[in-house]
């Protein structure tokens, strides 16, 4: 059992040491490598500027998933708080998207800086106003932390919020898997060569049912639908090559519970779908119970209008969407800014104990608009920018700024643009060595890790709750010097959390 990390310097302290030497660890390469082939820890491989990457090799090729060799350290004390803290997030954001006020006032304070955003909240506003009811709803979110660990202070080590997300939450089954495979390597290896695994137990390495829960999540949606023979159609992007996470839902909703899925681009949709009597989707004769969105959080899913009447042809209909647009726009990062001001988590929730708890976890962060604090932020940030990240409304890595990029970037948009952005207070998380896989090769390189919890809600048309549990966890892994944390985006490793 590892000794509880209660300050920065025990954590700190608590760390095992990893190998900066890489040469006496190439035997393991084959051995992860075919590991993760057996198991079905694999992507799609990537399009090749050759002959090579036909339309048939891009189907049938694949390349195994980026991890890391082992573990790493999470403060055990702040991975069980996140866990539990998981419903009270998942009963927030769900009071946040029935909050038409809330939402359209502080959506609105983005005026035209955003044309996606705004875009997705006049769809929400008209199937508010034609007054379309859904048998229910689901969300699948995931809550995610840097651990904050400054070396001066009097408290220990924090795990502080980079985001909230609402919609197309990834990786969690692949998750699960490289959990999988690190209970494997220690049993098998112990690390050796690795890390100073000598005081390391398995229960430093937790259980993750992120694979299951996804899928579990959405069956219990679907049945508040009530037609045991319609389908779950998963709306993905052309060209995904993040298919096998997606598959392991797949295989899920059939082998647990029987429920057949289709993979449906919006264009597709568009095309192959219609909406029948009494507002119900169908695919040919099937009719869809819930749309599972794996697509439609950025402008690049929208590529051309037909996308977009996809989209509406779902919210338009009775089939549960997966998030629903009110969901969509509370995962939008104004929402979080406005947040963290004074009074507003407390409007959500009543009990002053869960509140605090919510705001423990928050950071600095600041509009960029007109309003006296925006005008501060923005000659904070100008003053600074070391100190701060600006973030966009968007999701899926590779859009934020920082340090020097982001006097270029303010510098670079009008007053009206910087409305669509927010600043937040940069977590300094601390640095350790692990050893990376990625495309065959392995590196040992200084770290930072990002620990995602899964969140799973589903609710009644009444908004009776179902279901409101957390649903596992993911732990991105990338180089110390790499703002950025998203695997899909090529900035980071799949990894496991090792509690101290």
């Amino acid at each position: 059992m590892s000794k509880l990390a209660r300050t920065v310097s025990d954590f700190l302290a608590s760390r095992p040491q990893y190998t900066r030497d890489i040469g006496k660890l190439q035997a393991y390469i084959d051995t992860v490598i075919d590991w993760e082939a057996a198991h079905g820890l694999v992507l799609r491989a990537p399009k090749l500027d050759d002959s090579t990457s036909t339309a048939e090799w891009l189907k049938a090729a694949l390349v195994p998933a980026p991890v890391a060799l082992a573990p790493s350290p999470i403060p055990r004390s702040e991975f069980e708080k996140v866990v539990a803290l998981q419903p009270a997030l998942n009963t927030l954001f769900d009071r946040i998207s029935q909050d038409h006020e809330f939402l359209s006032a502080t959506l609105e304070s983005l005026g035209t800086s955003d044309e996606f955003t705004a875009r997705v909240y006049d769809m929400y506003l008209k199937q508010r106003a034609l007054g379309i009811r859904k048998p229910g709803v689901i969300g699948i979110h995931r809550s995610d932390y840097l651990i904050d660990a400054p070396e001066s202070g009097s408290h220990g080590p924090r795990a502080k919020q980079v985001e909230f997300n609402t919609i197309a939450a990834s990786f969690a089954s692949l998750s699960s898997i490289v959990g999988d495979l690190h209970r494997y390597l220690l049993d098998r290896t112990g690390f050796a060569g690795i890390l100073d695994a000598g005081t390391i137990s398995k229960d430093q390495l937790p259980e993750n049912e992120s694979l299951t829960s996804i899928g579990d999540g959405i069956a219990a949606g679907f049945g508040l639908y009530g037609r045991n023979d319609a389908i779950v159609v998963m709306v993905v992007q052309p060209g995904e090559r993040n298919v096998y996470d997606q598959r392991w839902v797949e295989s899920r909703l059939w082998e647990k519970h029987g429920i057949r899925v289709v993979r449906l681009t919006f264009a597709d949709i568009l095309e192959q779908c219609v909406v029948g009597p009494d507002n119900r989707l169908f695919l040919g004769e099937e009719e869809v119970a819930v749309a599972y969105y794996r697509s439609g959080y950025a402008p690049t899913d929208f590529p051309s209008e037909r996308e977009w009447e996809g989209r509406w042809l779902v919210e338009k209909s009775r089939a549960i969407s997966v998030p629903n647009l009110a969901y969509h726009l509370s995962g939008c990062k104004k929402i979080q800014q406005v947040l963290a001001q004074p009074g507003v988590v407390e409007r959500f929730v009543s009990d002053r104990g869960t509140a605090e708890l919510v705001r423990e976890c928050f950071v600095g962060l600041y509009p960029l608009d007109d309003s006296q604090e925006g005008k501060q932020a923005y000659e904070d940030a100008l003053a600074d920018p070391t100190k701060f990240v600006v973030k966009p409304q968007r999701e899926g890595g590779g859009y934020n700024s920082y340090g020097e990029d982001i006097p270029r970037l303010l510098g670079r948009i009008s007053e009206e643009e910087r409305r669509g952005y927010i600043l937040m207070d940069l977590i300094r998380a601390p640095g350790f060595r692990n050893v990376l896989l990625r495309n065959g090769q392995l590196v040992a390189s200084e770290v930072v890790s990002e620990l995602g919890i899964y969140g799973i809600w589903v609710s009644d048309a009444d908004g009776n709750v179902v279901v409101n549990r957390h649903g596992g966890h993911l732990l991105r892994t990338k180089a110390s010097d790499v703002y950025e944390g998203g695997v899909a985006a090529g900035f980071a490793v799949i990894d496991s959390p090792l509690l101290v």
